[in-house]
């Protein structure tokens, strides 16, 4: 028998062959795994929608062009109205999951509301949306060879240009995902 596999902190990277629109060549961070399922964030589909326009429309600010420099993503398809945020460090606000002991998912209106009064994170992604997968589902699809998995780095999730973070995943497993082929073969 198998032992269990907890992937929370690692990067799940799309392997060239998916094709599903939500998760092409996506990198997602997984917030949480257990014998639930798993619960991930991803971090490289960016929208044209803004932090200053979201607090804008929660009528946290009047200004948009007071936050409009940090984007939002598309964090995956699951509650695409929820706002989801990834932040350094992991600080108190009312419903925190802690990823490690300095990286956190926060989905509570105080984090968005001490931003505005200048208490920022250090590091924050914010996403609309999350990635799901229910109990046994993304362990299959690993088995059908869907996925890469590496551990998580904050320089990717955080600092590295978005349309970088894809290829700079894989490449922490000494991979070039410009060289693998879509085929897939079982032998």
């Amino acid at each position: 028998m198998t032992q269990p596999v907890n992937l929370t902190n690692h990067f799940l990277i799309a392997m060239p062959s998916l094709e599903d629109e939500n998760f092409s060549r996506s990198v997602t961070l997984i917030c949480e795994h257990n014998e639930e399922g798993a619960l991930g964030i991803v971090i490289n589909r960016p929208t044209d929608f803004t932090l200053g326009e979201l607090l804008q429309q929660m009528e946290l600010i009047e200004d948009a062009d007071r936050f409009s420099e940090t984007t939002i993503y598309s964090g995956g398809p699951v509650q695409v109205e929820h706002g989801f945020i990834l932040h350094q460090p992991v600080g108190h606000w009312e419903h925190s999951l802690p990823i490690t002991d300095d990286l956190a998912l926060t989905t509570s209106r105080d984090l968005l509301e001490a931003i505005t009064h200048g208490e920022r994170p250090t590091e924050l992604l914010v996403a609309l949306g999350y990635a799901g997968w229910g109990a046994g589902q993304l362990e299959y699809e690993l088995g059908e060879n869907a996925w890469l998995t590496t551990p998580a780095d904050t320089d990717i999730l955080f600092k590295l240009p978005v349309e970088k973070r894809w290829q700079a995943a894989a490449s922490k497993l000494g991979i070039d995902l410009n060289l693998l082929s879509g085929d897939m073969g079982h032998a």
